[in-house]
């Protein structure tokens, strides 16, 4: 087998029962959603009346007797033009592990939703066409994968049937793509399979077809990645409602605890105005708790009775507030972004007003290299600096995707315009 020394070596880890959350991405035709129907059929996941459905359409659309991309392209629109249009999740699971997949659109016109359905994932299954080779927006799909904090990518190079399963082909795409990703910003490990995902090859089953690849399959690899990180240290719970029922002295907080652990009598800072209590209560469900650990939603109760509201934050260490912070975007409407232009903008349960008081470069996604730019247009990565009217606790993305990102709205269309990944809060 061929060496490729800018490949990470395939690590098999001890197998998980946590659920790894999955974002296929990649350039229009490359196969995501055939490879996520394969997955589905292969495993056994899909009830015979979903497989009579899919072969009755296949015939429809003369796609042949089965198109197992039917089984996650639901929208007529999808159907008859063949491509993902929007995000589809879904669930399966085999006796080692539980996943969640979204099948994320391919085109660039669809890139923001490429972003919602990449933005929970903990790691991308990038496909590239090995008659293809890597394009724009494959490019485009691994920077953004990587800038939205995925663990690894793995590199499912497809329709490999289509070359003869030919090596040199596979080695080629390989180094390519690892070669970019470890040039970018965020750079995350590469592990390459070579697939058909048509016919189910190094799917969920290693190939004959393949005797030079010594790796594991796609779903193997799946299975045993071990996908946890570092805990954050302090908890924070972004408020989104307080509970006060009338005529009850009773006052709770609720929101959904991101990093660390919460016990009754910690010590806490309300942010942004920096009052400290202690906690002496905590309900999930109704139920009194002792402790409360990360991803749980709860209701705090607090020793002293302090003024809080819908955006504010409960901090169990030092976490000062900021107006101003820097982060990489991903633009998402026609519309361009510039130096002095105004958004609403929305961080945790916190909502104001954000002015642009810079873009400082654009990402060439081909050199890499930062590029003046005076505004920002569709589809575009940049790194811009923004003013808010509301102060945030605001971290690094790399440190807490929750407390790191931040989308900006446009505020004539309420649509959203970008998506910001957090480096400095200052």
């Amino acid at each position: 087998m061929t060496s490729l020394p800018s490949l990470p070596t395939l690590r098999i880890a001890r197998p998980s029962v946590a659920t790894l959350r999955v974002a296929t991405a990649g350039s229009v035709d490359d196969g995501k959603s055939t490879l996520i129907g394969r997955l589905l059929h292969d495993t056994k996941t899909v009830f015979e009346d979903q497989l009579a459905a899919v072969e009755k359409a296949s015939r429809r659309y003369g796609d042949g007797e089965r198109n197992l991309a039917l089984l996650t392209d639901g929208l007529r629109a999808e159907r008859e033009q063949g491509i993902t249009i929007d995000v589809a999740h879904r669930y399966f699971a085999t006796p080692r592990r539980s996943f969640i997949v979204a099948d994320t659109p391919g085109h660039s016109q669809y890139t923001r939703n490429m972003v919602t359905g990449a933005s929970t994932a903990d790691v991308a299954i990038v496909l590239v066409d090995a008659r293809h080779g890597v394009l724009e927006q494959t490019r485009r799909h691994a920077f953004i994968a990587s800038l939205l904090g995925v663990k690894a990518i793995a590199l499912a190079v497809n329709k490999m049937d289509l070359v003869d399963w030919d090596e040199g082909e596979f080695d080629s795409v390989a180094k390519d793509l690892a070669a970019y990703v470890e040039a970018l910003p965020t750079p995350v490990p590469v592990f390459a399979f070579p697939i058909s995902a048509l016919h189910g090859d190094n799917v969920v089953a290693v190939s004959q077809h393949s005797p030079w690849y010594e790796g594991p399959a796609l779903l193997d690899w799946m299975e045993t990645f071990d996908a946890s990180g570092p805990a954050e240290s302090a908890a924070r719970l972004d408020v989104q409602r307080v509970i006060r029922p009338q005529g009850s002295d009773f006052r709770g907080f609720a929101g959904r605890l991101v990093g660390g652990r919460l016990a009754v009598g910690d010590s806490i800072t309300v942010m942004p105005s920096g009052q400290r209590s202690v906690v002496t209560g905590i309900q999930r469900f109704g139920r009194e708790l002792a402790s409360a650990t990360a991803g749980q939603a709860i209701t705090v109760s607090l020793a002293d009775n302090i003024d809080a509201a819908r955006g504010d934050v409960l901090v169990a260490a030092d976490s000062p507030a900021t107006e101003s912070v820097s982060g990489h975007v991903c633009w998402m409407i026609d519309q361009p972004l510039r130096e002095g232009s105004r958004y609403w903008f929305k961080h945790g349960t916190r909502v104001g007003r954000a002015v642009v008081s810079a873009v400082e470069y654009r990402h060439d996604l081909h050199t890499l290299e930062p590029v003046a730019a005076d505004q920002i247009a569709l589809n575009d990565l940049a790194m811009v600096r923004l003013s808010l009217s509301e102060p945030i606790v605001a971290t690094s993305y790399e440190v807490s995707r929750e407390g790191g990102r931040l989308i900006l709205v446009d505020e004539a269309t309420n649509t959203t315009a970008g998506a910001v990944m957090i480096t400095e809060a200052a």
